[in-house]
């Protein structure tokens, strides 16, 4: 796909660094598995949003070929959130285990 200079220009201001987008299907032989979220690091020239997922591959997504939305800024805050509080559960899971073995 190839996209003229205004096309390019207009991605960059819809998806522009930081945006998180959730990808719903991608057309690539080594896919990113549907559902998973990612923040947009740059746009390049030919309309390619570069994006780093959550679950830690880097990849291009490609307007018009791959399908995926951008997630609201109240909807990415919301999901950091909920990251943030298992990560705390979590720790604090381990640290009681670890007393009750000392015990």
């Amino acid at each position: 796909m190839i996209y003229n200079e205004k096309k390019i220009e207009m991605l960059r201001q819809r998806y522009p660094e930081g945006t998180r987008i959730c990808l719903d299907h991608m057309e690539d032989l080594c896919p990113v598995e549907s559902g998973t979220c990612g923040t947009v690091r740059f746009v390049d020239d030919a309309g390619t949003l570069h994006c780093k997922f959550d679950n830690g591959r880097t990849l291009g997504v490609i307007p018009d070929v791959d399908k995926f939305h951008k997630i609201e800024q109240e909807q990415a805050m919301a999901d950091e959130q909920e990251k943030s509080e298992e990560i705390t559960e979590t720790e604090g899971f381990e640290e009681s285990e670890e007393m009750e073995m000392s015990m």
